[in-house]
């Protein structure tokens, strides 16, 4: 078994998912990326509002982006204000 699969995953599905990335064409393996980096985003999100119930969505959608880029590279864009 190769060590870089997931353990439920058979050999044989393996081979099937690796062979049906293989066909596919590139703008579907770039679109397969962006709806799950948006499904992370959103997931994300839903953690933010869980812990903090009385934050607008513009205070999440800034709670969300200092995450994502860190604090560093956060106060360089847009500043220490927010």
């Amino acid at each position: 078994m190769n060590t870089n699969q997931p353990n439920d995953t058979s050999d044989e599905a393996r081979r099937f998912q690796d062979q049906l990335y293989r066909t596919m064409p590139a703008h579907k393996k770039f679109e397969m990326v962006c709806n799950a980096y948006e499904t992370g985003k959103q997931l994300a999100m839903a953690g933010l509002r869980l812990r903090n119930p009385d934050a607008s969505e513009e205070t999440i959608r800034n709670l969300w982006i200092r995450q994502h880029l860190g604090n560093e590279l956060y106060e360089q864009v847009y500043g220490t204000a927010k």
